[in-house]
C-alpha cells in the first residue's frame, strides 16, 4: 500500500458556501461584506496555503457565488477538478456575527442548496486513487441522500487506503426541526479514523452520560485517534492506549469562524508531510516526540487564523505558522 506522504493529496468533500460578516458603521449601521467559506472547503485552502496538494470535491451553484467560490479556491492553489456545478440550487449563504471577543454566532440559507445535490455517480471513478487523506464534516449529512454519499466517499476512500478524517462541525440550525441527528453523526464517526470535535460538540454527543464511554464508543469503531478542542484551552486527545492534553498558542483573536478548519488543516498538512496514514495515526499520537510535532502545528494553524478576518483569507502561510512556532518555543 502507498504511505500518505506518497498519495499526496488531502481531499475535501462536502460545503462550500458564502459566509457573509456582520460589520458595523461609526453610525451604527450595519453592512455585510462577502467572504467564501464552507467547512471543508476552508480545510482546503488551509492545506494549500501551508504548501500541501489540496482538492476540494463537492457541488456548487452556477450562480454568482459558484462563480466566486470556484475561483477563490483555484486562486489559492486548490484543485477543483471534480467540483461539480448545477443550476438546480443556489449557493447555501451564511451570515455571521461576531462579539467582542471573536466568538462567531451564524445565521444559515440552506437548503435549498447546491452542496446537497451532490451524488455517487458525481465522483469520478477513481476518485480516491491519489488521494492521502480524505476529509468531511457532519453539514453534508443534514439530509437523507447527501448522507449517504458522504458515508460512501468515507468508505471508497479506505478503501482506496487513505485516511478518513471527520470534524463533526455540528450546525443544529441545518438539521430539520424534527430530525435528531444523533444516528447520522455517530454513523460518520464510526467511519472515521481520525475525529476533531469541539468542547461543545463533545458534550452534545455526551449529553447526560459518561465522557469516558462517549472517548470508548468513539474508538470502538475506525476511529484511531480523537482530539477534542476547546478554544484558547488546552487540547484533549485519545487513542485506544493513551490520553492527555496539548497546549495552544496566545494571541489576540478577532474572529474564531475558521479557527478549527485551520487547526485541521495545520494537522492533515503535518500528517501527509510526514507520511503518516491511517495505519500509523495512533502510533503517531502515541509517540510523544511525533505527537507534540502534530499537535503544535495544528494549534498554530487554529491560533494565527482567528487573528484576521474571513474563512479563506484567514487561512495561515506556512511563513507565518513557522514564525509562531519558532516564537512561541
Amino acid at each position: 500500500m502507498r504511505t500518505a506522504g506518497a498519495r499526496g493529496v488531502v481531499a475535501c468533500f462536502g460545503e462550500a458556501l458564502i459566509d457573509f460578516r456582520a460589520e458595523h458603521a461609526d453610525d451604527g449601521t450595519r453592512r455585510f461584506v462577502e467572504q467564501p467559506g464552507g467547512a471543508p472547503a476552508n480545510v482546503a485552502v488551509g492545506v494549500a496555503v501551508l504548501g500541501g496538494r489540496a482538492r476540494f470535491i463537492g457541488m456548487l451553484a452556477q450562480d454568482m457565488f459558484g462563480d466566486a467560490l470556484q475561483a477563490a479556491l483555484v486562486v489559492r492553489g486548490v484543485d477543483v477538478s471534480q467540483v461539480r456545478r448545477t443550476a438546480d440550487a443556489p449557493t447555501a449563504l451564511a451570515f455571521v456575527a461576531l462579539a467582542e471577543d471573536g466568538e462567531r454566532s451564524f445565521s444559515f440559507y440552506r437548503p435549498p442548496a447546491a452542496d446537497l445535490l451532490f451524488q455517487s455517480s458525481d465522483f469520478v471513478e477513481n476518485a480516491f486513487d491519489d488521494v492521502a487523506v480524505l476529509h468531511v464534516c457532519s453539514n453534508s449529512m443534514t439530509a437523507p441522500a447527501i448522507a449517504a454519499t458522504t458515508l460512501e466517499a468515507m468508505t471508497r476512500a479506505a478503501q482506496a487506503g487513505a485516511l478518513v478524517s471527520l470534524d463533526l462541525n455540528l450546525r443544529p440550525a441545518l438539521w430539520p426541526r424534527a430530525v435528531d441527528p444523533t444516528p447520522t453523526l455517530w454513523q460518520a464517526l464510526a467511519a472515521a479514523q481520525l475525529v476533531k470535535l469541539s468542547a461543545e460538540e463533545f458534550a452534545f454527543l455526551t449529553a447526560d452520560g459518561d465522557p469516558a464511554d462517549t472517548v470508548r464508543r468513539m474508538l470502538a469503531g475506525a476511529t484511531q485517534a480523537v482530539l477534542v478542542t476547546d478554544g484558547a484551552a488546552p487540547m484533549r486527545w485519545w487513542t485506544r492506549g493513551r490520553a492527555g492534553t496539548a497546549g495552544t498558542f496566545e494571541v489576540e483573536a478577532i474572529d474564531t469562524t475558521a479557527a478549527g478548519d485551520a487547526c485541521v488543516a495545520g494537522l492533515l498538512h503535518c500528517l501527509v508531510a510526514r507520511g503518516i496514514d491511517g495505519g500509523r495515526l495512533a502510533a503517531a499520537f502515541e509517540d510523544d516526540a511525533t505527537r507534540e510535532d502534530l499537535l503544535r502545528h495544528a494549534a498554530a494553524a487554529g491560533a494565527l487564523a482567528t487573528t484576521r478576518h474571513g474563512a479563506f483569507e484567514a487561512m495561515p502561510t506556512a511563513a507565518a505558522l513557522a514564525t509562531l512556532l519558532e516564537t512561541a518555543r
